[in-house]
């Protein structure tokens, strides 16, 4: 950050508000859209409030055309993360940057959630060196929501890119974890917790996932969670389940070929409704139903994957979010924070950790 001194500052009385932490600088669609998200959700909840990090110069004019200024507290960073930085540059010299400065809000007690567009790799080096990892994590997990058949039209899925290994014990981490933003994020008493396989029968598999697989089915026993077994890729929108636990390169590429796939049928159903007069005629008779199955699957209203495993919670929206997908994120933060949501997960990591040792104990 630079010493100049800060814009405008909240009266320290809204300190009992949720405060979230927003990086301004980092999305592929600029800070503008930022705000606009800021501002949306700012509207929907008034009793938000904002430290917004970024260059002053180009913020101000956006904070004061939307006056924004009684729930928003500006801090002046000269630097911004690039999306093609590499994480240890940025350790290195990016101390000046929106994104640095929007952890340390976190860490200093200022804000109670941070949220980034920003380059991912970044983000995860800057809060595991800002935040630190709770005791007893041995590698952090990004969660996503993906959507489903289930009733709360959603399942989160962890590890989806922050880390391409895990072993057996760190999968035990990631369940609990999992099953924790599952309670709090979809209100969930008691999830389905799947371990994601190649097939679903028990000689399947990679020698940590059978260990894995062990470890979890005995577990369930003594936490509270339903362990359902192997699941297959085709399980991850069902209802068979409600938390997929893999690695973060598995977890990652199904991420993304999801992702391509939905944007593929979207192109794909645009040409065949265009493609004669009839069929135009039809999309318009079909319009309502396009509607409600658009937004049923728009990846903009569950935008943002949470880091688990910090002490602080951060969560990371698309680099390419537009106004709706980054107030999704600013809403499902501030959400985790009412819900007093890491500190339950310290506690369940601290279960999972119990666990494994006791298990290991009896293996002994």
């Amino acid at each position: 950050m630079t010493d100049q001194p800060q814009i405008k500052q909240i009266e320290d009385t809204t300190r009992s508000h949720t405060v979230v932490s927003v990086d301004a600088m980092g999305g592929d669609n600029g800070p503008a859209t930022v705000v606009a998200g800021l501002a949306r959700c700012a509207k929907k909840d008034p009793s938000l409030r904002f430290i917004l990090h970024g260059q002053a110069s180009v913020l101000t004019p956006l904070l004061d055309r939307r006056r924004l200024g009684d729930v928003v507290e500006l801090r002046d960073c000269a630097g911004v993360v690039e999306m093609a930085d590499k994480p240890s540059q940025v350790l290195r010299s990016g101390k000046d940057t929106s994104m640095w400065s929007c952890i340390e809000a976190v860490r200093t007690g200022d804000a109670d959630v941070a949220v980034s567009c920003g380059n991912t790799g970044a983000l995860m080096a800057i809060s595991m060196i800002r935040l630190r990892k709770v005791d007893g994590v041995n590698r952090p997990a990004i969660a996503c929501l993906w959507p489903s058949r289930n009733p709360s039209g959603f399942n989160v899925m962890l590890d989806v890119g922050a880390d391409i290994r895990a072993d057996e014990h760190d999968l035990l981490q990631y369940a609990m974890m999992g099953a924790s933003y599952a309670r709090n994020g979809l209100d969930l008493e008691t999830p389905r917790v799947g371990l994601l396989n190649v097939g679903t029968e028990e000689h399947k598999g990679r020698a940590e996932l059978k260990v894995a697989h062990e470890l979890l089915r005995r577990a369930a026993k003594k936490s509270k969670l339903d362990y359902v077994g192997f699941v297959e890729g085709g399980d991850i929108p069902s209802d068979k389940v409600d938390v997929i636990v893999t690695d973060g390169f598995t977890g990652n590429v199904a991420l993304k070929t999801g992702e391509g796939t939905a944007s593929l049928i979207r192109d794909f159903l645009g040409k065949a409704f265009r493609h004669t007069p009839l069929s135009r005629l039809a999309a318009l008779l079909a319009l309502p139903s396009l509607r409600r199955l658009a937004r049923r699957i728009d990846p903009r209203r569950v935008n943002g994957g949470v880091f688990l495993g910090l002490n602080g919670t951060v969560v990371k929206s698309h680099g390419s979010s537009d106004v709706l997908g980054m107030a999704s994120a600013i809403h499902l933060a501030s959400r985790l924070s009412q819900s007093d949501f890491n500190r339950k997960l310290a506690k369940r990591i601290a279960t999972a950790n119990e666990l494994a040792a006791d298990l290991d104990k009896e293996e002994s």
